[in-house]
C-alpha cells in the first residue's frame, strides 16, 4: 500500500499567497499581493498552483469560506430556482399599477436588473403640465438563469452534442451504392408507402 506524501508546512509568503488567491482567483495578482517579485509573478504563481501543499490550503481555505458564508452549490440552485419562478404578478396591484418597492417579495428587491422612473409633462414653458409617472423595470435575464439552471443540474438541455455512430456502433461511414433513376424512385416511394 503507498503512503500518502505527507504536505509541507507553507511558507508566510505561500500562506499569504493562498489567501489572496481567493480574494479574485488571479494567480498572478495574488502572487504580487503576496510580496513575490512583479517580474516572475506569473511564473511563481503557476508554480505555486502546481504544488500540492498550495493545493491543499487553497481548498481548505474555499470550504472554510463555503461554510463561513453558506454559499454553495444548494444556495446557488436556490437562488436560480427563485430567480425563475419571479412573477411579475407579485410586484403589481389589481389595476397593473406598480407597487411601493417595500411591498415587493425579498426576491425582487434583490435580483431586479434595473429600474428607471421617469416624471413625463405635456405642454412646454408656463403651459407644462405634470402627466404622470413612467416606471421600468428590467428583469434578470430569464433565459441566462435557465441556462445556468441546466448547467447546474447538468440537464444537458442545451447541448450540442450529436450521436454520430452507425448502426453498428462504429463512427465509419459506409459505402453507400450510387442509385440509378429508377432505384432512387424505388427508394422514394418505400420512404413514402412507410409514411402513409
Amino acid at each position: 500500500m503507498q503512503k500518502e506524501a505527507k504536505l509541507k508546512k507553507l511558507t508566510p509568503k505561500q500562506e499569504a499567497f493562498c489567501q489572496e488567491y481567493l480574494i479574485d482567483l488571479n494567480a498572478t495578482q495574488a502572487a504580487i499581493r503576496a510580496g513575490y517579485s512583479e517580474k516572475t509573478a506569473g511564473r511563481t504563481a503557476s508554480e505555486n498552483l502546481s504544488k500540492p501543499d498550495i493545493q491543499q490550503k487553497i481548498s481548505e481555505l474555499k470550504l472554510a469560506r463555503a461554510e463561513r458564508t453558506q454559499i454553495n452549490a444548494d444556495y446557488i440552485l436556490g437562488r436560480l430556482v427563485e430567480i425563475d419562478q419571479m412573477d411579475v404578478a407579485d410586484i403589481l396591484d389589481d389595476e397593473s399599477n406598480i407597487l411601493a418597492v417595500h411591498l415587493w417579495p425579498k426576491v425582487w428587491r434583490t435580483t431586479l436588473s434595473g429600474m428607471d422612473v421617469s416624471e413625463l409633462y405635456d405642454g412646454t414653458g408656463n403651459e407644462r403640465k405634470f402627466a404622470g409617472i413612467l416606471k421600468k423595470i428590467k428583469w434578470p435575464d430569464k433565459v441566462k438563469n435557465l441556462e445556468l439552471l441546466g448547467k447546474h443540474i447538468d440537464v444537458q438541455a442545451f447541448s450540442e452534442k450529436r450521436d454520430h455512430t452507425s448502426s453498428d456502433g462504429s463512427m465509419s461511414p459506409k459505402p453507400t451504392k450510387e442509385l440509378s433513376p429508377k432505384g432512387l424512385q424505388a427508394l422514394a416511394n418505400a420512404i413514402k408507402s412507410d409514411e402513409d
